[in-house]
Order: structure tokens, then sequence, then C-alpha cells
């Protein structure tokens, strides 16, 4: 864990050593979820085989791409920044060619190319196998763009290039698009229908991430727990599926275990879990295997029945509940973590108090808390009046915050005097004589560097904490190391 609130959406440039063969350079940002930065790890892959590496230098690079997020208004404005300064380092470089990946891509494609015409090519979620041809057609002075959605492509057939990787900890994306119609998001619209990716190129991702020194796994999806794997496509069409695709099918708790099973060295974590599809043999295949981490993200939105049904989330307060006390009995050292909307349409200072004590309730590790933004496309910009004052809903989110850092301090206080397993992954961030790393439940803990090096397993006594972070010494290796 890094931060208890992620009000900004981050850029990052990526970075590769590439082919020394390779003439041209690519410079890549990504925006938004761990998805979007999983693939621009894709994309790389694939135009490091049309003759790119990537480089950090802005002004160097033959091809600038910007993978985008549309999941709130913050994040789009920044993107337009980073267009702005594209474009002005294109006029000093007029070869250098500008994209637009991802997201907003496909929701703004027409604006950015015919309107403000501030990008060359535009290319959809599922349309990165497409890039060779559409940078070719920007080389022949077209525009280019390709932002059809697909009911096949999961990129299961590409070895990802991992970017600016610590060479521990990695990303292996399990399923694409959504089939949950939430109201308040534009995924299912931008990144299309939900399909799963065959367990076998899942393993063999993993295996070749082992034989590289990773450590660490984190499976990615929309929505992991309704990864159904059955020989054919959509989700949605599984009641189609023939016997025997039905018998030998692998849903998200058998797909853990032959993860599990497959790298029993290797820590596996997941995410995003959705509660309206979170079965219990899920919850027993952590508890089962030592490997997979004691750590669930679970957003919930809102602690008010009637405002999860607004939002449709099909699941109840009452649902949520249950789902956690069953968490807590079979796992009883998870640590649980929250995505929180405050002021979403209609919602009343009663609504607000259940999602008050919901969170009393459950007092979550850490969480994502926003202020509902309302995003063109979804269910609830149509549908709903964004009706509640942005002082209302600025007051709510701070009264989030402030209950939920109270939260993220007792449990940490509550590890203080433990050993616990630490996954070193890099420097810290205030420190250079002090390591960081990630406990199972994915808190970060920092100790004195001594002996040790990145991707060793450690058991480090904790002697104090803050809200966020653990702090401590190490007393020696894991049997894990």
């Amino acid at each position: 864990m890094e931060k208890i609130i992620d009000e900004n959406i981050q850029g990052q440039a990526l970075v590769l050593s590439g082919d020394k063969a390779n003439p041209k350079k690519l410079f890549i940002e990504s925006y938004g979820c761990q998805m979007n930065f999983s693939d621009s790890e894709i994309v790389a892959s694939i135009l490091e085989k049309q003759g790119y590496n990537t480089t950090q230098s802005l002004e160097e690079a033959d091809l600038v791409l910007v993978n985008t997020c549309s999941i709130r208004e913050k994040a789009e404005q920044t993107v337009r920044k980073r267009l702005e300064k594209y474009n002005a380092v294109k006029k000093i470089n007029p070869s250098m060619k500008v994209g637009v990946l991802g997201c907003m891509a496909e929701r703004l494609k027409s604006k950015f190319l015919e309107e403000e015409k501030i990008v060359d090519l535009v290319v959809g979620p599922d349309a990165y196998k497409d890039l060779p041809n559409l940078i070719e057609e920007v080389e022949e002075g077209r525009n280019a763009v390709n932002v059809i959605l697909s009911k096949e492509e999961t990129y299961g057939d590409i070895s990802p290039v991992r970017l600016q990787s610590n060479g521990v900890t990695a990303f292996v994306s399990i399923t694409r698009g959504c089939d949950n119609m939430c109201t308040f998001c534009v995924v299912p619209f931008t990144r299309g229908r939900e399909r799963s990716r065959d367990p076998q190129s899942i393993i063999e991702e993993i295996n070749d991430l082992a034989a590289k020194g990773f450590k660490e796994v984190t499976l990615l999806g929309q929505n992991v727990d309704s990864y159904l794997w059955y020989g054919g496509g959509l989700k949605k069409d599984f009641d189609k599926a023939s016997d025997m695709q039905k018998a030998t099918s692998v849903n998200f708790a058998k797909l853990l275990e032959l993860v599990a099973i497959a790298q029993p060295k290797m820590r596996i974590r997941f995410s995003t879990s959705n509660p309206q599809d979170m079965t219990l043999d899920v919850i027993e295949s952590m508890a089962k295997y030592p490997n997979i981490c004691n750590y669930i993200h679970l957003p919930v939105q809102s602690g008010s029945n009637r405002i999860l049904k607004e939002m449709n989330r099909l699941h109840t307060r009452e649902e949520y509940f249950e789902l956690i006390d069953n968490i807590r009995k079979i796992i009883p050292d998870c640590a649980i973590s929250q995505d929180m909307i405050t002021g979403f349409p209609t919602e009343t200072e009663e609504d607000h108090k259940d999602t008050i004590s919901l969170m009393k309730y459950v007092k979550y590790d850490f969480g994502f808390m926003f202020a509902y933004s309302e995003r063109p496309g979804t269910l609830a910009a149509r549908k709903l009046e964004d009706d509640i004052p942005e002082e209302t809903k600025k007051r709510r989110l701070q009264e989030v915050i402030a209950l939920q850092q109270e939260h993220s301090h007792y449990n940490t206080q509550k590890q203080v005097g433990k050993t616990m397993e630490i996954l070193i992954e890099k420097s810290s961030k205030k420190s250079d004589a002090h390591w960081s790393g990630r406990n199972s439940q994915n808190t970060v803990a920092v100790f004195p560097k001594e002996n040790y090096k990145p991707g060793d397993f450690v058991m480090v006594k904790i002697t104090e904490c803050t809200s966020t972070t653990l702090i401590g010494e190490a007393v020696g290796y894991s049997e894990n190391n």
C-alpha cells in the first residue's frame, strides 16, 4: 500500500531496454487503473517487433502514446494537459507522431482526430495488434483509428514486455471487459463484454516470470471473481457451451488453485473483486494455499441499499456484511480495502450515514475514495441528474477519508510487536538506507537494508507504525526465501 487515498490519477512513463538493433524510439505514458499499465506492456511488446524501443525522453521519441482512463473527469483533464505538452514538443520535432490508446480513445475518437486535431492515431483497448497497420497509415499521411471492441481478444498470445519493472512484482491480465452495468461506470462501453483468457496461457506467463526471478504476481481483471474459461468466448454465452466445455471449465477459485500449485514459492494477489461475484470457494482457495496473499480489494461504493440499487450494484448491504463475515471467519487475518463514491445522484444524509456505519462495521485497512463525477456515456449520465452540490460531495468525502485514516491507523497499530514476512521490492522513498516491501496483507513495511536485496523474503519485527506504513527491523530470511 502506497497511499490510503488515491485522489489523483498518476501518470507513469514506462521504460525498457529493448532490442539494441531497433532504430526507433517509443515514449509511452499510462494513466488510470493497473489494467492500463498492463496493456501498455502489451503495446510495448507489439511495437518492439516493429523496431521500437521505449525511451524516457519525450523529446527524442519518434512515437508518443498515452494510455488513457475515462473513469473520472480529473483523469481526462490530466491526459488533455499531457497532449498539449506532446504537441508543443511536436512543433519542434514535426516527424514525431502522437497517439491515444485505451478508454478515452474509444470515447473521444472523433473529437481528438477531427475537431481538435491533436493526435495522429486513436486505438481502442481491443485493437493493439492493429498498431503496425495504423502507424503505417499515419506515416503515409492519413489519420488512423481503430476502436472496434472484440468478443474474443484477450492478448493471451502476447508475451508482455515488463516496463519499468522492479524485477520482483508483475501484473498478469486474466480477463478483459466487464458485464456488470454499474450506472456510474464507463468500462463496459470502452472495454466491451467480459471474456476470460485461456488458463494455460496464464500459467505459462507466470512460469516465465518465475524463471526470470519474479517473486509475486497480481492477477488482473475488471472483475476477477467472474473469471470463467470454457473454451468458448464471452462469459454470457456459457449457457450455450457443450457438456464437455462445461465439465472442463475453469472458474476463478480453480484458476487461483492452478496458479498457486504451479508456483508455490511465488506470492499470488488479485484485483479487482466484485462483491456479487465473490464466492466461498474463492475464499477457501485463499485459505488453503499459503502463497495466496491474505488481501482482498472489495469495492462497495456505498453503504446505502437505496444508492446501491441506483448504482445497479447487484448486492445489498446485508449481503456485503455476510461476505465480510465469511472472509473474517475463514481468513481471520485477511486485509480488506474499498472503493467508495460520495455524492452519487439523490444521495441523502441518511444514505451517507449508512456508508459511515458500513465502514465502522468493516474497518477497512485502506481505501480509494472519490466524490462522484458524471461520466458521459454512462447509464447514470443518461438517467440521473447530478443533483448533489459540490460542497456537499466534498464534505462527505472528507468525512469518509477521515474515518478511513482512523481505521487504517487502528489496523497498522495492531501489527506492532509482531514478526512478519516482507517481500523486498525497492528502496524506501524516504530513505536510501531502508528497504520497502509489503506483507501478505498488502501493507508497506520499511526496515534497514543491511545485507538483504530486492526479491528477498525477510522476517521483520514491527516496532512502530504510521497509518499507512509499518516500521521495523529484519530478524532473518523467511523460509520461503
